[in-house]
């Protein structure tokens, strides 16, 4: 079984960690502001320094450059980031599953002419998804992708994840505040502490 790994984590005032998923499985993260989320996502992505074994299968994060290990293991930042003006320049070799994802997340095939400039938050919170999952990563880390969602928008975004989760096969770290969102969505639920441990409780 192909498996994310973490072992003796630390990072900052964070762990040691040690947290096994499943392929397939999507565990879930909450805990209250400042105790280190996002950092943890980071921790794992190898975005900040850290220490400690990260597995994913038989692949060492150790013993890969860390641009391959982020093509392996792919991190929805809660605030996403864009450095071309159009939409489209984000997403220069569609497939036709692909872009079929654009009309499940509620977009015209059009939203590739657009500036991004004119999308909303929410817009370009889902157009960050598919950008994530336009480059099929192995593991998804999601910081709390449906923040800035209303319930349809959720709905959907849900069922897209869902829909990857079980295609691929993945691992899936969900970051969420939403109880109710956790239940549907992750079998495994964790809280991190302010110790900086995490502390699994019932889903």
């Amino acid at each position: 079984m192909t498996q994310l790994s973490i072992n003796q984590l630390q990072c900052l005032h964070l762990g040691p960690i040690d947290l096994e998923i499943a392929q397939g499985q999507c565990v879930s993260f909450s805990g209250s502001s400042g105790t280190g989320k996002s950092i943890l996502l980071k921790a794992i992505i190898d975005l900040i320094p850290n220490q400690g074994d990260i597995h994913f299968g038989d692949q060492d994060r150790q013993k890969m450059r860390a641009s391959e290990w982020r093509k392996l293991v792919g991190l929805l930042p809660a605030e996403s980031f864009w450095w071309c003006p159009l939409v489209g320049q984000h997403f220069p070799n569609l497939n036709s599953h692909q872009k079929d994802w654009f009309a499940e997340l509620g977009f015209d095939i059009d939203v590739l002419n657009w500036e991004l400039s004119r999308c909303s938050t929410g817009e370009r919170q889902r157009l960050a998804l598919l950008r994530l999952l336009c480059h099929e990563p192995k593991v998804l880390l999601l910081d709390e992708p449906t923040a800035n969602l209303d319930g349809t928008s959720t709905e959907k975004v849900e069922g897209i994840i869902k829909q990857y989760r079980q295609q691929h096969t993945c691992p899936v770290i969900w970051v969420s505040h939403d109880q109710q969102q956790i239940k549907r969505v992750a079998s495994e639920h964790y809280v991190l502490e302010h110790n900086g441990q995490l502390q699994k409780v019932a889903a």
